[in-house]
């Protein structure tokens, strides 16, 4: 295939950071004529992003660690080896070499205010062979994934501390203290500088980390949250940093509720550009990702918190659209004039770019987070917890048509707002003023 604006291959370079680029908009060229149409089982659930470079897959595994290897081409498993604790963490690919982080979310078991009991820290591994090649331990987990720039590798811990490796040795190059626990949320590197999230100690805070001088390019404290900040990844364009965040709310008759909020921030300053509430619901149970992805000027991000997915103007904070069809964590991927979403429920909604309306919907298995869908080729792979990473060919995504009228959704109308209400309760209903 023709490689399109926004489009990398994955066969001539390296991925070696958090879904591919600073955008997060992962839509990859896998250089292969032939592509797996199926999917593949693996060890246990998947709760990373699936890697594509050179050919393979390299996917690991949630509880029990596995790290393993597959043709991209064939699906056959080309090597597995073992984690010493859980994998949250893409398995990223540079220069022949695969780096992965590990560890857990639960407290320290001796010390107060670090995030990952038993074993933490990152492997080096040969992607051709699994042989491990090194490993850096640290005290606190690795379940944000890494990122490999400047000829290092950096790690971002629950020991609120932020590593500089070395790739080929794996030794210990510096380290500098975050002062605070980050959980999930993976680093976005855009032109040698670091973004990311981090939570306790209060306040949450957001960091810009410079891996050309090894100090902060600038940190901006964020009082009022008190949830998911540390746990999103940003996505990074256009000058513009994107990420999503919480706040506990009074307690209601249904339980704790939170609030959720996107925020955007100047890239060299950290200045706030524009917030906006998605609402509130519910607190998530495990993460609270909301991860955006940016594309074309516009924001796409999904809420565990509202149950919906939005679109916003990446300048100004417009909201475009709002579609309530279920929650989710894992950060979208688009292409062209359609934009993936999928669901902890098992479902990934296409809907139309300009409107939000649905125009496909695919059901697979198992909660489908806190990763979300890449585009390989023109094929859709999507990580799942119950252990299997679907491929489906783009093509063959059912059309989605509203109950009583023919035709799909976007072409039934021509306006979420006129085919607002009529989703059913599946999907709830479209408001594009909301």
């Amino acid at each position: 295939m023709a490689l399109g604006a926004g489009i990398a291959s994955a066969a001539e370079g390296d991925w070696t950071q958090y879904r591919y680029a600073p955008t997060k908009n992962a839509h990859v060229d896998s250089g292969l004529d032939d592509l797996l149409d199926d999917g593949v089982d693996t060890a246990d659930e998947v709760r990373s992003t699936p890697v594509i470079a050179n050919g393979k897959m390299f996917v690991g595994n949630h509880g029990t660690g596995a790290l393993q290897a597959f043709d991209l081409a064939t699906g056959d498993e080309l090597w597995s080896e073992q984690a010493p604790n859980w994998v949250h963490s893409e398995m990223i690919y540079a220069d022949g070499t695969i780096f992965v982080g590990f560890g857990n979310r639960f407290a320290h078991e001796e010390i107060p205010g670090v995030r990952g009991s038993g074993e933490s820290g990152v492997l080096a591994l040969d992607a051709d062979t699994g042989k491990q090649l090194w490993r850096f331990d640290t005290v606190g987990e690795v379940m944000p994934t890494p990122v490999v720039v400047n000829g290092a590798v950096y790690a971002v811990t629950g020991d609120r501390t932020l590593y500089k490796i070395d790739p080929a040795s794996g030794d210990e190059l510096h380290r500098t203290d975050i002062g605070h626990v980050v959980s999930m949320s993976s680093p976005a590197e855009h032109d040698g500088k670091l973004f990311f999230g981090a939570g306790s100690p209060a306040p949450y805070s957001f960091f810009s980390y410079d891996t050309a001088t090894d100090k902060f390019a600038w940190s901006h404290e964020f009082p009022e949250f008190n949830r998911g900040l540390d746990d999103v990844p940003p996505a990074v364009d256009e000058g513009i940093v994107v990420t999503t965040a919480n706040a506990v709310r009074v307690p209601g008759s249904s339980g704790e509720r939170e609030e959720h909020t996107i925020v955007a921030m100047d890239e060299k300053s950290g200045a706030e550009l524009w917030r906006k509430s998605l609402g509130t619901g519910p607190a998530p149970t495990n993460n609270r990702s909301g991860a955006p992805t940016i594309d074309g000027g516009k924001v796409f991000v999904g809420s565990p918190t509202t149950s919906a997915a939005y679109a916003f103007d990446l300048h100004t904070g417009k909201q475009l659209w709002r579609n309530p069809v279920g929650a989710i964590k894992g950060a979208p991927v688009i292409d062209g004039n359609d934009a993936y979403f999928s669901t902890t429920s098992g479902y990934v909604f296409r809907l139309d770019v300009a409107t939000g309306a649905i125009t496909g919907k695919l059901q697979l298995e198992g909660a489908l987070a806190p990763a979300g869908p890449i585009i390989v080729d023109d094929t859709l792979v999507v990580p799942s917890q119950n252990k299997r990473v679907y491929f489906t060919p783009l093509e063959e995504i059912p059309e989605f048509t509203v109950p009583g009228v023919s035709g799909s959704a976007a072409g039934s109308s021509g306006s979420a707002f006129e085919i607002g209400g009529s989703l059913g309760l599946d999907a709830g209903s479209l408001d594009a003023a909301y």
